[in-house]
């Protein structure tokens, strides 16, 4: 407002009114974008790549051991209520067989999908306009999902093994498979799984995101730590939701081993369909959302903390010659 009140003659109000208009627009765009980022970056600073990639597979391996520790037991249930046919009992014995095996997979997935879809986000959000942010969230959360898979798969592969006590142990789970159905058994259902995956990670990501930037702009200051769970809890529940047939398919399709029930996924769904009828495509739905509604209220909570203790932690760093 200050430059207007200054203007002395026609010409520079014009020229005045023009330069706040233009920075007016500048600061519309600025101000959305810098609320994308969930680790903070100043406009006047170029975009670390490296750091952004370090910071985000710190965080996103931090969020996805603690979140994976925490709800492993109803995964399982899960999986036993996916893989039973018919009206078979679940057992509900041996509830973390496998757990060991699956962390040494889990923190490099998610510190691989983290790591690649924060920066693929910022440099979206550089790219693309600000209507079009939700795009920008889709594809990086895309783009995350397949850096993920192809460590997610086999570690996939091994858990659901286990989980339906298939296999003692994880080293006996990798060797066995590899003996029986080659390398390639460790990526039984790679098909399905991105299937299911990829919609997953876009949905829950965009979601989550587009969420936290309308909070933000209603309540105007950053989101605490209840607030980032509460938005990932709803953002995991509903997206697990409408993949859970996606999510069953997958399952049968990566516990069958070598006995190749299924010849495919569409073979899959006809099978399915035909002999346990529509509602089987929504088997383990209930812990499914309850699963995935808990673990986005840790994972986003943790990841949102993380990434904020990273960046303060850089921010001191880099002010900390200027007190010498």
């Amino acid at each position: 407002m200050g430059p207007l009140t200054l203007a002395t003659d026609t010409k520079n109000a014009s020229m005045s009114s023009s330069d706040v208009s233009k920075g007016k627009a500048q600061r519309l765009q600025l101000i959305p974008k810098k609320s994308f980022a969930s680790v903070s970056i100043g406009e006047e600073k170029p975009f670390d790549f490296l750091r952004t990639l370090f910071e985000g597979c710190i965080a996103g391996g931090t969020a996805g051991v603690v979140v994976e520790t925490a709800l492993y037991p109803i995964d399982t249930i899960k999986t036993r209520l996916q893989a039973a046919h018919g009206g078979g009992k679940i057992v509900l014995q041996g509830l973390y067989s496998g757990l060991a095996g699956n962390l040494v997979g889990v923190l490099p997935a998610s510190a691989l999908f983290v790591g690649v879809y924060e920066p693929a986000k910022q440099k979206l959000l550089k790219i693309l306009p600000d209507n079009l942010s939700a795009v920008a969230h889709l594809t990086a959360g895309a783009i995350g999902g397949v850096a993920a898979s192809l460590v997610r798969v086999p570690t996939e592969v091994v858990k659901q093994r286990m989980q339906t006590r298939q296999f003692a142990s994880a080293p006996d789970a990798v060797r066995l498979i590899v003996s029986k159905e080659g390398f390639k058994g460790l990526y039984a259902g790679y098909g399905s799984f991105l299937l299911r995956d990829l919609p997953f990670d876009a949905i829950q990501f965009c979601i989550y995101e587009q969420l936290r930037i309308g909070y933000k702009l209603a309540a105007r200051r950053d989101l605490n730590d209840p607030e980032n769970a509460a938005i990932g809890a709803f953002a995991g529940a509903l997206t697990g939701a409408i993949t859970t047939p996606l999510d069953v398919i997958k399952t049968r399709l990566m516990i069958q081993g070598s006995a190749n029930q299924y010849k495919g996924i569409a073979d899959c769904v006809q099978t399915i369909l035909r002999e346990e009828g529509p509602p089987a495509l929504l088997k383990g739905i209930g812990p499914r959302v309850l699963w995935i509604g808990i673990g986005g209220s840790i994972f986003f909570g943790v990841l949102e903390r993380t990434k904020r203790i990273l960046a303060e932690r850089h921010h001191q760093g880099s002010e900390a010659p200027k007190q010498d």
